[in-house]
């Protein structure tokens, strides 16, 4: 069984070939600009997908998978609004924002008219 010590000591090397990945099919894309752009996005996937793969095998990208998981899992926890709710909410957000923006307008020409009767 290999120690972490070990499956970590190539990720430098791993995250190398990440960023090369990256940055030769960003210059095949502009090489290649008048391929198909179906054949390009086919290609630009494959990349991406290797360049992801490669990349959750380090540590760092093992840690960062895993917290996607469990972010996923917490969202599923989430209790959704139901649209009822929602309407009500979004109609509460948009009377305050009116009124608000009433004061501040209200505000704003009082000071305006208190300074303009100073200056003359």
């Amino acid at each position: 069984m290999k120690t972490e010590e070990s499956l970590s000591r190539f990720d430098s090397l791993k995250w190398i070939v990440v960023f090369a990945l990256i940055i030769v099919s960003v210059y095949a894309n502009s090489v290649y600009a008048g391929a198909s752009p179906i054949l390009k996005a086919i290609i630009g996937v494959i990349v991406g997908l290797l360049g992801i793969i490669i990349a959750i095998k380090t540590r760092r990208g093992a840690a960062v998978w895993e917290l996607a998981k469990e972010a996923r899992l917490e969202i599923r926890k989430v209790v959704w609004p139901t649209t009822p709710e929602l309407t009500q909410t979004t109609l509460i957000v948009v009377v305050v924002v009116v009124f608000v923006g009433f004061i501040l307008w209200g505000l704003d020409s009082g000071l305006s008219w208190a300074i303009q009767s100073i200056i003359g």
